[in-house]
């Protein structure tokens, strides 16, 4: 038996109340649920999508020198300070390639799709022009 939620971006009987309910006490609340239901499974998207956006933006900002307000201060061990700074390079670029590796696999993914609809798509254009070959079939007798 699988779990489901009761509240998912779904017309589902609990969603639907919920709309009506934020329109008739709040038209705006109704709005936003009308908008969760029909575009709601977009939301893991967007939020990669800003998270990844406010990533480059601050990384760029730390790059440039300016101090990252929620950085860990300087110790005042000069040596710690330097190791810290190099390790936390080193992981930033590893992150930057396992982003890098995570966007060559979708593109790989999304070309094996593609070939095998391609060739799902191929193979029933063959059967079609093999069935048109033989002639209309009636109540699975050839006419």
């Amino acid at each position: 038996m699988t779990s489901r939620a009761l509240i998912r971006p779904a017309w589902t009987p609990a969603t639907i109340a919920l709309m009506v309910g934020g329109f008739m006490i709040f038209w705006p609340l109704g709005l936003a649920m009308l908008a969760y239901i029909l575009w709601g499974d977009r939301l893991d998207g967007f939020k990669r999508d800003v998270n990844e956006t406010t990533d480059r933006l601050f990384g760029g900002l730390k790059r440039a020198g300016g101090g990252s307000p929620f950085g860990a201060p300087r110790t005042g061990n000069v040596a710690f300070d330097d190791w810290r700074e190099k390790e936390l390079s080193r992981l930033d670029e590893e992150r930057r390639r396992l982003h890098e590796a995570e966007a060559e696999f979708a593109a790989y993914a999304r070309e094996l799709r593609r070939a095998k609809d391609q060739q799902e798509f191929d193979r029933f254009m063959a059967e079609r022009g093999k069935r048109r070959d033989e002639g209309p079939v009636v109540d699975g007798q050839p006419a």
